[in-house]
């Protein structure tokens, strides 16, 4: 739960869901439409997808979001925003520059990149915030009296200009298309239809479960698909090839969710986790042991941070 603090907004229920209330007709329809976004993005997946989902970056956006008391979907939506406008405006860099494949060139490059981000890119992150939190409908607006008062608390020099063009660039560079994918929506959804197929799956205990569990996963993002690269090859040390094949693994918000899933039932009651994976499994089309893998090796990584 978000502090009180002198940026929070006044308090609210922040989302009052309640699972149950959506015909099976129409949780059909949004599970198949997540199904195919899913696929269609995991068709167009790069090498760079994932890379502006390190520990810290996420880690930052979370703890501003708890700043402001914007809901946890905000703080999602907003990496993705994020990593999406990053990759395109990097992107779009190399190319008006024409830059050849040879060493120096790559240098150059890459030293151009840094320069141009490293000045703007905590705005970047403000904005995209901003951006999020106006495509919720359970939170409110960060609109700019707010984000400028919060910057000028942490001594960041900015105008209200200045964000205004940083939140435009953003649209601009997305070409104003915000509909990304938010791994919140594919486990609520997941969740939701879990329900209807058996009305005995704890699913409001579940979804208390999934809310850490999907955080820890975004905070050790890294160092759990590596574990799970690792495993599937055998091999302590992928090669460069391998790992651009696995990005779309680490992609894949199907696969996150129902993993997210299982390992918060296996957390809330272990009799009920074989159950709930083929369900899952029935659902997805996602094999039982690619999702019980998943959850291995997260429950793996949980215990061993509990454990520290």
């Amino acid at each position: 739960m978000a502090k009180n603090t002198m940026f929070s907004f006044p308090t609210r229920d922040q989302r009052n869901l309640s699972f149950g209330e959506v015909s099976l007709d129409i949780l059909t329809d949004i599970l198949s439409n997540l199904n195919n976004k899913n696929k269609s993005n995991l068709e167009k997946v790069s090498n760079m997808c994932g890379c502006l989902k390190e520990r810290r970056i996420v880690e930052c956006v979370f703890l501003l979001c708890e700043e402001l008391g914007l809901s946890p979907v905000v703080a999602y939506q907003a990496i993705e925003i994020l990593e999406r406008f990053t990759a395109k405006h990097i992107e779009d860099l190399i190319r008006s520059r024409n830059y050849s494949s040879d060493t120096e060139d790559t240098r150059n490059c890459a030293d151009l990149i840094f320069q141009t981000l490293k000045h703007k890119f905590f705005l970047f992150i403000i904005s995209s915030i901003q951006i999020a939190s106006k495509l919720d409908l359970y939170t409110n607006v960060v609109n700019n009296d707010i984000a400028m008062r919060f910057l000028q608390a942490l001594s960041y020099p900015s105008s209200k200009k200045q964000l205004l063009d940083s939140e435009i660039f953003i649209l601009k560079t997305l070409n104003f298309n915000l509909n990304v994918p938010n791994p919140v929506t594919y486990v609520e959804t997941l969740l939701e239809v879990l329900g209807h197929n058996d009305a005995s799956v704890p699913v409001a205990q579940l979804h208390d479960q999934c809310v850490p569990v999907l955080q820890f996963i975004y905070l050790q993002r890294e160092t759990i698909y590596n574990s799970l690269l690792i495993a599937a090859i055998g091999c302590p040390s992928p090669s460069h090839e391998q790992r651009a094949k696995f990005v779309s693994v680490t992609e894949d918000f199907m696969l996150l969710g129902v993993g997210v899933i299982a390992v918060a039932a296996f957390i809330h009651h272990i009799s009920t986790c074989e159950k709930v994976v083929e369900e899952l499994t029935e659902i997805t089309g996602i094999s039982a042991q690619s999702i019980m893998d998943f959850a291995h090796v997260t429950l793996m990584h949980i215990t061993d941070n509990t454990s520290k």
